[in-house]
């Protein structure tokens, strides 16, 4: 293979480069995402693999301010601290878990490094390898815990190897580009042989999917460094007893053991000693139990056959939040007739003919002004399928969203609700939607790229008021911010300028313009030359909604 360098070597690790590597590693997992799922045999699973993973790195990546810094340490360990961080509080299954402890091995052991050499990693990778070690309360050998640690080994030894040769000769840089090689290439050995450690892989006839995870991240991480890719794994055929496919017994070893029927998660703030003994408690109960965190927040993950006896301790321990419970007999169903179901309905809140007419181009059923809980169940039972996704897109419908979908799947039908803000979330979210994907994570999809397009109103004000930015008058032009008052203005056109400029200060790509009752004519016009002359790498699209009260809303992903 002839090495295609991507951009200039670097000597040594500094926060531009965990930023680097963090975005090539998302990019790589979600290019191996299926790849990955496909390989998650062992141990009794919490999802798929590939998923997960990819999942809590992007979550890693969105809390650690990649378009700007969220906490102003733009040190090299401010930046691990956020990606440990981002990643404890959006990890998912044990996969994620454990990548969490991961990036907080590498944020403790570099702490106070402004950059980092080859031996330094080494150390670093070694200490995370540990750190994810420790997290699991029986770990197991085959797994993606033993592609770490031999891939931190192999990065030891490179380590030493080079260190001798370049204190004698003067060079520099080829230590951290040896200790990444080594650390990826260890890594891709240890996954070949994962299914000599663990019968389940070896029956299945593949590698483990966490490893294979790791390995992905690994090779990224020599992306970075070298400005090489490394060559491309197929993990289903050319490794040791591998055949690229499992039987329908094999499946359903994946979700989930006799034994053991559900996996119970939950975010948990508590005292480290209440922690400890909620370990005590959780042990007896189930397997596969992973307790992790930072001393502020932990992640509890464990499989169980007593829901209730699992939260009940987390409780007692402290306060429990984003709790989820999944039986693995209903995942496996899921997966097998995903297909068979038929398509997903859309059901979408809005006001205004235009944006009526829009988003029903989209396929989705639209229901106008504010619907009662009634009026969505409803729709939900109209949108004519067993899975259905609710936008409300207003806060004050949220409340009512929620409990129509309860009653939705109280009635069987599957109904999950993403919680957009403003009809620009709502077709952020709809433009990923993905029927290929399982319906939950279709939902977890569409709901991050709601949440990652930032939301704005015009309106005039009806009456005098204070507000955060000021006091209005009635007549003021108002610039409205995800519920709050930004900016005050005398005008519709100058107080969008200035709305856009402070919004695509923070970022942006793309610029949707809705205009309304009320918009002068040409408004989104002007706008969108005033976006091609000062932001000139921003698309923007404008559409003509009708909606009330708001003579434009504007969305900036």
């Amino acid at each position: 293979m002839v090495a295609v360098r991507l951009w200039p070597v670097p000597d040594s690790v500094d926060a531009a480069a965990v930023r680097r590597w963090c975005a090539t590693g998302l990019g790589g997992l979600r290019r191996h995402e299926a790849e990955i799922n496909a390989l998650n045999v062992y141990p009794v699973p919490d999802g798929d693999t590939g998923t997960n993973m990819m999942l809590t790195l992007a979550a890693a990546v969105e809390a650690a301010g990649f378009a700007g810094s969220t906490d102003g340490d733009e040190s090299l360990g401010g930046v691990l601290r956020r990606v440990a961080r981002g990643a404890l509080l959006g990890a998912r299954g044990n996969s994620g878990i454990i990548l969490a402890q991961v990036f907080k091995g590498l944020a403790e052991s570099l702490a106070d490094a402004e950059t980092v050499d080859g031996a330094a990693l080494a150390r670093a990778l070694d200490h995370a390898a540990k750190t994810a070690y420790q997290a699991v309360a029986a770990p197991v050998e085959g797994t993606v815990l033993t592609v770490g640690v031999a891939a931190a080994k192999a990065a030891l030894t490179a380590a030493e190897s080079v260190d001798g040769a370049e204190r004698a000769d003067g060079r520099r840089g080829g230590g951290i580009r040896a200790v990444v090689r080594a650390a990826a290439h260890g890594a891709r050995i240890a996954l070949a042989h994962t299914p000599e450690q663990l019968p389940a892989l070896a029956r299945a006839g593949v590698v483990d999917a966490g490893g294979r995870g790791f390995v992905v991240l690994l090779d990224a991480l020599v992306e970075t460094v070298t400005g090489e890719r490394m060559p491309e794994l197929d993990s289903a055929a050319g490794l040791p007893g591998a055949r690229g496919h499992r039987t329908v017994v094999e499946m359903e070893r994946e979700a989930g053991s006799d034994e053991f029927a559900y996996e119970v998660q939950y975010l948990l703030e508590a005292p480290a000693d209440a922690v400890r003994e909620l370990k005590h408690r959780l042990a007896p109960l189930g397997d596969s139990l992973v307790v992790v965190g930072d001393d502020r927040t932990w992640h509890v993950h464990v499989h169980v056959n007593d829901i209730g006896a699992a939260v009940e301790a987390g409780v007692e321990a402290g306060r429990p939040s984003r709790i989820s419970v999944t039986r693995f007999a209903d995942q496996v169903r899921v997966r097998q007739s995903e297909v068979a179901h038929g398509p997903r309905g859309v059901v979408v809140v809005c006001s205004g003919a235009g944006l009526g007419e829009l988003l029903a181009g989209e396929g989705a059923t639209v229901v106008g002004g504010t619907p009662s809980t009634g009026e969505l169940l409803e729709a939900i039972r109209r949108a004519g399928t067993e899975r259905v996704v609710v936008l409300p897109n207003d806060p004050n419908v949220l409340a009512v969203a929620t409990a129509a979908a309860a009653e939705a799947r109280a009635a069987g039908i599957r109904a999950g609700v993403v919680p957009t803000r403003s009809p620009v979330q709502a077709l952020a979210a709809l433009a990923v939607r993905d029927a290929q994907r399982r319906f939950e994570d279709d939902v977890i999809a569409m709901a991050e790229a709601a949440a990652r397009c930032r939301s704005a109103e015009l309106t005039v004000a009806s009456r005098e008021a204070l507000t955060v930015a000021g006091r209005c008058q009635p007549g003021d032009v108002l610039a409205i911010v995800d519920g709050e008052v930004n900016l005050i203005g005398d005008d519709l056109p100058g107080t969008g300028q200035r709305l856009l400029d402070r919004m695509l200060s923070g970022g942006g790509e793309l610029v949707t313009l809705i205009a309304g009752q009320g918009a002068p004519e040409g408004l989104a016009d002007a706008l969108r030359d005033h976006v091609a002359g000062a932001w000139p790498f921003v698309e923007v699209q404008c559409f003509e909604g009708g909606q009330p009260h708001y003579p434009l809303l504007v969305g900036v992903e």
